[in-house]
């Protein structure tokens, strides 16, 4: 690369994920997410970075633009001692300069964290939604990660909501904390239908969401990094067992098509806990009723039409629903590598984003 070239690597340094991105003049070279469970020390994140570095080793010295949720982890005593960890963590690990996000137009030096935790702490969500709003206009986005889901509205270039943190988000309905892959079931369904049964479920880490969807065959396995709840085999066998365990039950006691409706059971319950939530964002938003733009990210957006449809009704005017791998994030190239590169960036949104936005105000 020539010394013209204005790189950016974005981070997005989640509690189960570190995701990153290799923007350069404008442009998505490359976006990765490594498994990082951050919970359990440090040296998780630093093994990352470290794959980072051997990954690309021609963008060590540009510059890092950083967010973050994993400073909510309970490795940290609270959330000011994780954002300045996790930054100064960062600062020893990557040799360029290194700028963290704090809302829009704001980048806050490694020196300045700690003071300006509030603004920084989980904000990658507001990352993704600023750059959905810079390039859109209006619109509402939806990113069902693996663990939680961001419903947030945009409007004439800037984002709607007046909520700042998670608490504020966790009552508006923007934030809902289910996810594609490590939610644990019991917190999907008080009851659930086996075998024309309804029965209570068990309030046991028996299974997660991850073992729904990688049932019903949506779950990528690039996405189901995290080990399964009793740490054990993912295979369509394993995975039935873990289900049938939510209510008393051994995988002999069903068959597999059985076992399949069952976890489109728990499908449908998630889909429509978070319906709840969309609707409450919806009513609060003063969006267009007919061609309203939806962008779709994280790696359960297979969700996101049914989602829609249970929120909305089924007398709802059309969606246009936009993926942001594709239509936000700024992939060179029509070949099948540009196609992975893409469909990395829909699961990574923060990342890029952070990246994009940090690249739009400096170049």
């Amino acid at each position: 690369m020539s010394a013209r070239e204005f790189q950016v690597v974005g981070w997005d340094i989640g509690g189960a994920h570190l995701k990153a991105c290799l923007l350069v003049d404008g442009r998505v070279r490359d976006v990765v997410q490594w498994a990082c469970p951050l919970w359990q020390g440090l040296e998780h994140l630093v093994a990352a970075l470290g794959q980072a570095r051997r990954r690309w080793p021609q963008a060590l010295e540009a510059v890092h633009a950083v967010t973050m949720t994993g400073e909510m982890t309970d490795l940290f005593p609270d959330r000011q001692a994780g954002v300045d960890t996790l930054v100064r963590t960062l600062q020893a690990q990557l040799p360029g300069p290194l700028r963290v996000y704090a809302g829009p137009g704001r980048w806050v030096a490694p020196e300045g964290a700690a003071a300006h935790w509030p603004l920084i702490a989980s904000a990658n969500w507001l990352a993704t939604a600023q750059h959905c709003a810079a390039e859109l206009g209006t619109g509402l986005l939806v990113d069902i990660g693996s663990t939680t889901t961001d419903l947030i509205t945009f409007q004439d270039g800037r984002v709607q909501t007046r909520s700042r943190s998670d608490r504020d988000r966790l009552a508006s309905g923007e934030l809902a904390y289910h996810g594609a892959v490590r939610t644990p079931l019991c917190a999907l369904a008080s009851r659930i239908e086996l075998q024309g049964q309804a029965l209570n479920v068990m309030n046991e880490l028996f299974a997660t969401s991850a073992d729904v969807y990688r049932l019903t065959g949506e779950l990528d396995a690039a996405h189901d990094l995290h080990p399964a709840a009793d740490g054990g085999a993912k295979t369509p066998h394993a995975t039935r067992q873990r289900l049938a365990r939510m209510v008393g039950c051994d995988v002999r006691e069903a068959g597999e098509a059985q076992w399949l409706a069952f976890a489109r059971a728990w499908r449908s319950a998630q889909v429509g806990a978070l319906a709840a939530s969309l609707q409450r964002v919806l009513q609060q938003a003063a969006l267009p009723a007919h061609g309203l733009q939806v962008v779709s990210a994280g790696c359960g957006d297979f969700l996101v039409p049914d989602l829609l449809d249970t929120a909305r009704g089924p007398h709802a005017p059309p969606v246009r629903l936009l993926r942001y791998g594709q239509r936000l994030a700024r992939v060179p190239g029509d070949d099948p590598p540009a196609d992975g590169v893409r469909a990395w960036a829909q699961v990574c949104a923060p990342s890029v984003a952070v990246a994009a936005l940090y690249d739009l105000e400096h170049r």
